[in-house]
């Protein structure tokens, strides 16, 4: 799904008000019937996290820390079987899941007199039973569960969302019996930095030719799309040509005007492939 920058902007503008827990997917369904689900949820997600960049030293001062988890502590006391740290979440516009981090640290920290290691905090944010504290351990539970922006399930749940696109589109090039390789055959190759299809024969693409695709099980808005470019898209063009991303999502239609520099936007897998052959030389 292809979005204009103003359409984009107004549901961009409409999910400040929202919080990333489940009800949010609701609103947004009932506001922009026409859209999406996954695409709307993708666009709260870039936009929340953007928020949350901006707002993150705030919310980590040691002060505020220390008042989140003197306040959780002692409302937890009193509601101990009310969702206390996702409320808490809500009220200060902070994710759920990044404050039973901030709160999980600081209780650990008090615990053991020491700072704990990140891997232990993950491995006790994915597994909250490790968690030394029962009380505490179903209220991080509560905040990983019904965070739809960050935390250990929302990071499983993209990984696999990306691997699911990934093979979509393997299953669409075998069925146009077009070679290629991927990623992990690039990698197996020596290859340290590509994309995830190169393919062996180019094909074209509305009159484009593309050497390479590259698959985003997101939207493609502008800061993501310009670290994409920066980061990924234009070393894979200077050392393979021309290409195809596929915003599965949908993506700001204004983005798509690289095609002349061999960039190439399409928000599912081309229905217009023409495959070109390779020049040969005769005697």
């Amino acid at each position: 799904m292809k979005l204009c920058r103003a359409e984009y902007k107004t549901i961009a503008k409409f999910t400040e008000q929202l919080r990333p827990t489940r009800q949010c997917m609701k609103i947004l369904k009932e506001r922009f019937p026409n859209h999406s689900p996954s695409t709307l949820l993708s666009i709260f997600s870039l936009e929340y996290q953007k928020k949350m960049k901006r707002t993150n030293l705030r919310h980590h001062a040691p002060d505020v820390v220390e008042g989140y988890y003197q306040r959780y502590l002692s409302e937890a006391k009193i509601r101990p079987s009310a969702p206390v740290l996702l409320e808490i979440a809500n009220e200060v516009d902070l994710s759920p899941s990044l404050l039973a981090r901030l709160v999980l640290e600081r209780f650990l920290e008090e615990r053991e007199d020491s700072v704990s290691s990140k891997q232990v905090v993950n491995s006790m944010l994915r597994e909250p039973c490790l968690i030394p504290d029962l009380l505490l351990a179903k209220h991080v539970e509560q905040c990983t569960i019904n965070d739809c922006c960050y935390g250990p399930l929302v990071d499983c749940i993209k990984h696999a969302i990306g691997q699911e696109h990934e093979e979509i589109l393997r299953d669409k090039l075998r069925e146009r019996n077009l070679s290629f390789l991927d990623e992990n055959q690039l990698r197996a190759k020596g290859y340290d930095k590509t994309p995830d299809i190169i393919l062996e024969v180019p094909i074209a693409v509305e009159g484009h030719i593309v050497h390479w695709i590259e698959s985003k099980a997101s939207f493609g808005d502008d800061q993501s799309h310009r670290t994409y470019l920066n980061e990924q898209f234009w070393s894979y063009w200077n050392r393979f040509g021309p290409g195809l991303v596929i915003y599965w999502y949908g993506f700001i239609a204004e983005l798509d005007c690289l095609r002349d520099r061999g960039i190439l936007l399409k928000d599912c897998f081309p229905s217009d492939i023409v495959t070109l052959c390779h020049e040969t030389t005769s005697n």
